[in-house]
């Protein structure tokens, strides 16, 4: 067990500090800059550059421990249906239970923000080449969208040079549109520039390949122009449509995907195993349907249960309850993550998968709706390395499972989704759509943000209620939280900001209320 020294906040009591012992209440002081370079080492030839750009990357998908464990395992994990919390000190003041506290609901704003401004602009700083700084530009368009995405607006045109938040904030809308102009521009920028490959010590993703980098761009382009395909169809349409029409077009295989190679631990493994035995274990959600669907990547992506009565082997724990203790509750399927497994930003099935829903709606992806899906599927089994693809898409039977719970504590007898895996063209628009989402859902694991955006846009996956609503009545169970609310610290030290962004949401600040694209 890691002790940690609290200082999240000065209003946490000392007996809280000893009741987590965990990592989440020391954030601040090890949320360190894990490629810090001496002044020194910075005069070796292209190292500026080099750790600039990787310092920017490793705020895309947190490299970060504390950071990570925040926004992709309490958060997105949750919100998600992948990881529930396996600490029973996090009770009553979690994600899950939608009762953050501060320290915890203000890290994707207060954090990625200034860090994502001040590593783009000592990448600036470092070089004035166009191609590394086309392809910093769409790294701090990936950070950037899942800040708007978990509170609407923010702050992004108008932030200061050094990071500096206290500034107005964009509406969603606004900050949508900047980042497609900056995709854009970064898009062209290396499609003219594509054989001039960079330095691979300034990359941890692509080793400094352009065409690479382009797919990569176009994918991103793809996704946030999915993601408004509700709010702003005409604008959506086009910017999809431009990612598939450019001259390198987008991911189609696995040698496209976009994993960052770490320096250190993956942050997962350090969560899920190293932090108090594990602080998340994998969600009932994601193996329920797993279950249901006999599906054959369960044994490369999870751990079995070591519950008594876990007789098929993959039980994840319900999120959203009473936290068991740590003997029961380490007990449930675990992430099979590796000290050294690469961080997943996005893959090619994520990307067919969009394709399909694009395709779904009409526009020209270059394919069907149907192809696209069966594609998405093909890639993830490829990805995960099993095989039983065709049998697989094949199946019209099986549909997700009813989750009993092997510990008897929270077993859901409620209403679950029958979608079933193979495709039926003769299908409705609706059972179309829920049937990509679910297989997008299962082949984007753990990117649980993602997930979660998927949720709020489509209502798919079907994800099983909280038991444990501690939000005051503020949030529903069924709908689940739509959003975070802002930093205390905004109506402190931004108040005028704050309030007119309050006013751009349409609604209060908190958790019920949709951010734009999901109204």
């Amino acid at each position: 067990m890691k002790q940690i020294r609290n200082i999240i906040l000065s209003t946490v009591s000392v007996g809280l500090a000893m009741s987590l012992a965990g990592c989440t209440n020391s954030y601040e002081d090890y949320n360190q800059d894990p490629y810090g370079v001496s002044k020194k080492e910075t005069e070796r030839d292209a190292y500026s550059l080099g750790a600039a750009m990787i310092n920017l990357q490793s705020w895309v998908v947190p490299t970060d421990v504390n950071t990570n464990q925040f926004t992709e395992c309490l958060c997105g994990g949750s919100y998600g249906g992948y990881l529930s919390d396996s600490n029973a000190g996090f009770a009553g003041k979690n994600f899950a239970q939608y009762s953050p506290e501060n320290g915890w609901s203000r890290v994707l704003f207060r954090d990625f923000l200034p860090k994502l401004s001040i590593y783009f602009n000592e990448v600036k700083s470092a070089t004035d080449e166009p191609v590394p700084l086309a392809v910093a530009q769409i790294v701090k368009v990936a950070g950037i969208h899942r800040v708007t995405d978990a509170y609407g607006p923010i702050p992004y045109s108008k932030v200061g040079q050094n990071g500096e938040i206290t500034a107005p904030y964009d509406s969603q809308e606004d900050v949508y549109k900047l980042m497609f102009k900056q995709l854009d521009e970064a898009i062209a920028t290396l499609t003219a520039n594509r054989t001039l490959n960079f330095s691979p010590k300034a990359d941890k993703v692509y080793a400094g390949n352009v065409e690479k980098w382009i797919k990569f761009g176009n994918s991103l382009r793809l996704r946030l122009a999915v993601r408004i395909s509700k709010a702003d169809p005409a604008l959506a349409k086009q910017e999809a449509e431009a990612s598939i029409n450019n001259a390198v077009g987008v991911m189609t295989s696995n040698d496209d995907n976009a994993f960052m190679t770490l320096s250190n631990t993956n942050p997962f493994e350090v969560v899920m195993y190293e932090y108090n035995g594990g602080d998340s274990r994998v969600g009932a959600d994601i193996t329920t349907y797993m279950n249901g669907y006999n599906d054959p990547r369960r044994e490369a992506m999870f751990t079995q249960s070591t519950l008594e009565n876990a007789t098929n082997g993959y039980y994840g724990l319900r999120s959203g309850i009473q936290i068991p203790g740590a003997e029961i509750a380490h007990a449930y399927s675990n992430y099979k993550v590796k000290t050294d497994s690469k961080l997943m930003w996005m893959n090619a099935a994520e990307v067919a998968f969009l394709r399909a829903e694009g395709a779904l709606r009409n526009w020209n992806m270059g394919g069907t709706a149907g192809d696209f899906y069966k594609k998405g599927v093909e890639l993830s089994f490829e990805q995960w390395g099993v095989k039983g693809a065709a049998a697989y898409l094949a199946d019209n039977t099986r549909t997700p499972a009813v989750y009993t719970d092997p510990a008897g504590l929270n077993t859901y007898t409620g209403p679950v989704s029958t979608i079933t895996v193979a495709w039926d063209d003769n299908d409705t628009p609706d059972h179309k759509l829920e049937r990509i989402i679910t297989q997008k859902w299962m082949a984007m694991f753990p990117l649980g943000l993602e997930a979660w955006a998927d949720y709020r846009r489509t209502g798919y996956p079907m994800l099983m209620p909280v038991k444990v609503n501690n939000s005051g009545g503020v949030v529903s169970s069924e709908r689940g939280a739509r959003r975070l609310s802002y930093p205390q610290e905004e109506r402190r030290n931004n108040l005028e900001n704050y309030n007119a962004a309050v006013g751009m949401l349409g609604g209060a600040d908190n958790m019920a209320t949709d951010v734009w694209w999901a109204k």
